[in-house]
C-alpha cells in the first residue's frame, strides 16, 4: 500500500532515535522519587574526562556514595542507573548521549562501556609497562616509592599481577639499604615470608616516616678550612673519592652545577648504572668544590 503521507509530512524531521541509552526498569515501589539533595550530592564531583581523571577511581567514588542510599523495594543498581547521567559532564556526557538508544540495560553494562570508553587498552598496556619497569628514584625514600607503586596499581586495577609478582617487582628495585631494612624487619629474608605477610611488613614499614626519608645535605661553610689545612687522612680520602669519580663515573657526568661553595653532581641516568656503582653513588652526594677546581 502506497504511503499516504503528504510531502510536508515526509519532509518533517524524524523524531525517532531520541531515546536514552540507559533503560530504567519499572519501579514497583510507591511514591518513589530522587530527592534534590541526592542529586546535588552526585553532581558535586562530576566526571569530565580530563586527562588526569581516573575512571576507575570515579566509579569507586560513585559506588561509595550510592551504597548509602536505600529505598524499600528499589534495587541499589537501579538507583545507580538513574543517578549516573547526573554525575558526568563534558566529554563524558557527550559520550553517553551518542550511545545507541536502549543499549545499556544494567549497571554492569554501564560500567563496562564507561571504563572501556575512557580507559582504552593502550592505557592499560602503558600502565602495565610502568608497573613492570618500576624503579625507585635516586632521591626517593622507601615510603615515597611504595606510595608511588601503589598509585600505579590503583590506576590500573585490572593489571593482572599477583601479589607475589607485585612484591617481587618492588623489592628488586629497592636500594640495598632499603632491602636490608626489610630483611631486618622480618629477622632474615623477606622471601621466606608468604606474599600476604610480606605485603603487611612492607605496608607497616611505609608508615614509619623517620629521618631516612630524605638524605640530609649539609652546606659547606664559607669559613671552612682550605685543602692546604686538611689532615693527611682527610686529604687522602678526598683524593681517593676524586679518583673514583674520574675513573668510574666519568661517563655518567652530565654537568656539575655550582651552588654556594659546593658542586652537586648531576647524573645522566642513575638507574642505568650497576648495583655496586649505584650503592657507591647513593652514599656520596656532594663533592667539595676544590675537588673539581682546575689548577691555577
Amino acid at each position: 500500500m502506497a504511503d499516504q503521507r503528504t510531502m510536508a509530512e515526509l519532509l518533517q524531521v524524524p523524531i525517532e532515535g531520541y531515546g536514552d541509552a540507559i533503560v530504567i526498569p519499572t519501579i514497583l515501589a510507591e511514591n518513589f522519587e530522587l530527592k534534590l539533595g541526592l542529586l546535588n550530592l552526585v553532581t558535586s564531583k562530576q566526571f569530565y574526562k580530563f586527562k588526569k581523571e581516573d575512571p576507575h577511581a570515579y566509579i569507586r567514588w560513585f559506588n561509595k556514595i550510592t551504597s548509602t542510599i536505600e529505598y524499600r523495594d528499589v534495587p541499589n543498581s537501579l538507583i545507580k542507573l538513574m543517578l549516573f547521567p547526573f554525575s558526568i559532564e563534558g566529554a563524558a556526557q557527550i559520550w553517553l548521549e551518542i550511545e545507541p538508544p536502549r543499549s545499556i540495560l544494567t549497571w554492569e553494562d554501564l560500567v563496562s562501556k564507561y571504563i572501556n570508553q575512557f580507559f582504552p587498552p593502550s592505557k592499560t598496556t602503558n600502565l602495565r609497562n610502568e608497573i613492570t619497569n618500576f624503579q625507585q628514584r635516586f632521591d626517593e625514600s622507601f615510603c615515597e616509592a611504595w606510595d608511588r607503586f601503589k598509585d600505579l596499581l590503583r590506576a590500573c586495577p585490572h593489571h593482572g599481577f599477583t601479589e607475589l609478582h607485585q612484591i617481587d617487582t618492588f623489592y628488586n628495585v629497592l636500594t640495598p639499604t632499603d632491602q636490608d631494612s626489610l630483611n631486618v624487619a622480618v629477622g632474615g629474608n623477606l622471601l621466606t615470608k608468604t606474599p600476604w605477610d610480606a605485603l603487611t611488613i612492607i605496608e607497616n614499614k611505609s608508615k614509619v616516616r623517620n629521618s631516612r626519608n630524605k638524605p640530609i645535605v649539609t652546606k659547606v661553610s664559607k669559613n671552612a678550612p682550605s685543602s692546604t689545612h686538611r689532615s693527611p687522612e682527610i686529604a687522602a680520602l678526598v683524593d681517593a673519592v676524586k679518583l673514583c669519580f674520574i675513573k668510574i663515573f666519568s661517563s655518567c657526568f652530565h654537568e656539575a652545577v655550582e651552588e654556594n661553595l659546593c658542586y652537586i653532581v648531576v647524573v645522566r641516568s642513575f638507574h642505568q648504572m650497576s648495583s655496586t656503582m649505584a650503592t657507591f653513588f647513593w652514599n656520596i652526594e656532594i663533592i667539595f668544590k676544590d675537588m673539581f677546581q682546575q689548577p691555577q
